[in-house]
């Protein structure tokens, strides 16, 4: 690879990161909005306006492990995990601080809207680490099992594991912190596994052009990746 190849390999993996990042830290900020999505009438979607940055990181990860290996995809998720904390503690000092008595914002739409903030992030900080990092390893399991191969077959197997244990912890941990009603668990737990199936098998035609893209750029072969 040539000097200036690999000078954009690395601003094109700082860019995924950032928007990695963003996704992140923005699903964490916007989730206590939700709506519902009825496609062709076919099944009524309700969950959380979170939920549609989100895929994002997923489709970002599978792209970093494909072009740039298991080590870079996982530096990019410990990225992610002080940046949500850092917010957290931003969301936290904001909170605390009060409001003047001409703010356009008080105090009391303040913490309705960022107050459960630091509970949801740290609820999705824990489904967080077990969905990506199961995410990683099971996209270079598959990876390896079929030398590089079929990249749709451990696109899809990583992100419907790793969703699922994602929704299912991020939910059960928000209910068991009063911060969503029981009642509403399975409701949510079916719309957004149902959803993130149906982006993850969206996106696969995404990610099949940016992995192609990057080959060519980067002069690639089938299963090989970028090296520092």
């Amino acid at each position: 690879m040539t000097a200036n190849q690999k000078s954009s390999a690395q601003i094109i993996y700082l860019i995924l990161a950032a928007l990695f990042i963003a996704s992140l830290v923005t699903s964490n900020l916007i989730f206590q909005k939700f709506f519902y999505w009825e496609p062709f009438g076919l099944y009524r979607f309700e969950i959380s306006v979170g939920i549609l940055p989100y895929p994002i990181t997923f489709l970002i990860t599978d792209v970093l492990s494909e072009i740039y290996g298991k080590k870079k995809a996982n530096q990019v998720v410990i990225a992610g995990i002080f940046a949500s904390f850092f917010s957290m503690l931003i969301i936290l000092v904001s909170n605390a601080a009060p409001a003047i008595s001409n703010s356009p914002i008080d105090d009391g739409t303040f913490s309705r809207v960022f107050g459960l903030s630091p509970l949801a992030v740290l609820a999705s900080m824990l489904a967080y680490l077990a969905a990506q990092f199961i995410d990683i390893r099971i996209f270079h399991f598959w990876k390896k099992k079929t030398n590089g191969k079929h990249l749709w077959l451990r696109n899809n197997f990583s992100t419907f594991t790793s969703q699922f244990i994602d929704t299912f912890t991020v939910l059960f941990l928000l209910c068991s912190f009063n911060v969503l009603p029981w009642e509403i668990f399975v409701g949510l737990l079916l719309s957004g596994f149902l959803f993130k199936i149906l982006i993850a098998a969206l996106d696969t035609p995404v990610l099949y052009l940016l992995v192609y893209l990057f080959r060519r750029k980067f002069n690639l072969k089938i299963g090989e990746e970028i090296i520092d």
